[in-house]
């Protein structure tokens, strides 16, 4: 039997280059399940993403999304992709596994928990808003941040670049003043150590940025700073928090396990020879 992929519509296209398309999977002429492969309009027409791949449940274990897998890819190749992205739910342990075999590496994860009661904070440790004349400095040094994170993970500068000024731009649309957005300075004994960035939408809330300046490291200031965010949700209403972890930063991984919070998706990438 012969799996291959069969167009559901004809291919989409945007102004910006961008292309995605909708297929089948097929067995000789029967459809056993179904993927999305699109480019990626965080990063340009060069990197492609595969969504939702699903085969039916009868016919799993077949090889049937190995060789979707693979065909997807190849789609992207011909789109001239060079980097592909897929993102698994943490508790698919077969789509893990199939990604990990097809060479699939980790580039990030998003986390979240659901919140209770609020934290105190440590003694000699004491928040203040950050101001609107320390916002510029701020922003720029997150802006810095953010872009060498994905550097480090295999996105050129410039597309890591616009992608910073883009995500900024969106999340904090009125600068200092963005509503439902909770910008603070961490400081002990007398000392500003850190700064937190939170973002609340509704019931839930979002970590954005946790900063321990780096004389300040290894002193629990980065526990303290997620105690401070989750008591800035709970007092916002927000019933759980959420956030993004890169791959390969170990102490913030083991910061945020020890807090409750759990792994929901992970987010893998793959260079296309």
């Amino acid at each position: 039997m012969t799996t291959t992929l069969r167009p559901t519509a004809p291919e989409q296209r945007t102004e910006d280059g961008g292309r995605s398309r909708t297929f089948e999977v097929r067995v000789n002429s029967r459809p056993v399940g179904g993927v999305t492969v699109a480019t990626d309009d965080r990063f340009g027409p060069r990197f492609g993403r595969i969504l939702g791949l699903a085969i039916d449940e009868r016919d799993r274990h077949r090889g049937r999304a190995t060789v979707a897998a693979l065909a997807a890819e190849e789609v992207l190749r011909g789109w001239g992709c060079r980097q592909v992205t897929v993102s698994v739910p943490a508790d698919a342990g077969a789509a893990l596994g199939l990604a990990g075999a097809l060479g699939y590496v980790e580039r990030n994860r998003s986390m979240s928990k659901p919140l209770a009661a609020a934290p105190a904070l440590p003694p000699g440790s004491t928040a203040r808003p950050l101001t609107a004349a320390e916002y510029p400095a701020w922003v720029a040094e997150s802006k810095a941040g953010y872009v060498q994170d994905w550097v480090d993970r295999g996105i050129p500068r410039d597309r890591a670049e616009a992608k910073a000024e883009r995500d900024h731009a969106t999340a904090l649309a009125r600068g200092h003043a963005t509503p439902d957005t909770v910008l603070r300075v961490l400081s002990h004994d007398g000392t500003d150590v850190g700064t937190l960035w939170v973002a609340l939408r509704d019931r839930s809330a979002f970590v954005f940025d946790v900063h321990v300046d780096p004389g300040h490291r290894g002193r629990g200031h980065g526990r303290t700073l997620m105690r401070l965010a989750e008591r800035e949700a709970l007092a916002a209403g927000a019933r759980t928090m959420g956030l993004n972890v890169f791959a390969g930063n170990t102490p913030a991984l083991r910061l945020y396990a020890s807090l409750g919070y759990e792994t929901t998706e992970l987010h893998l990438y793959k260079v296309l020879h």
